[in-house]
């Protein structure tokens, strides 16, 4: 991938939505939420004042509404800013 994202941004892959409940049911297409956890696949440099503290295979916890949606070579990724990860698991 030729992606790199600059300064405190990071480029994160959204964990599949679920399809079914632990209890077994099946969610519907209509129904399924937006994933909240990915994988970071790429890293800026981070800022003067703020050093990147997320590094390249971090899985993590990110805000409903975070980042910006794009698509690469098929494939959908989050590009969002450090400050917009709440945790890395």
């Amino acid at each position: 991938m030729n992606i790199r994202p600059l300064a405190d941004r990071v480029l994160v892959e959204p964990k599949e939505a679920e399809t079914k409940t632990a209890s077994g049911i099946y969610i519907p297409e209509t129904a399924k939420e937006k994933p909240q956890q990915g994988k970071v696949i790429a890293v800026g440099g981070g800022k003067k004042d703020e050093p990147m503290e997320l590094k390249v295979g971090d899985t993590v916890l990110y805000g409903k509404y975070s980042g910006t949606e794009i698509t690469v070579d098929g494939k959908d990724y989050l590009m969002m800013r450090q400050s917009d990860v709440l945790a890395v698991l």
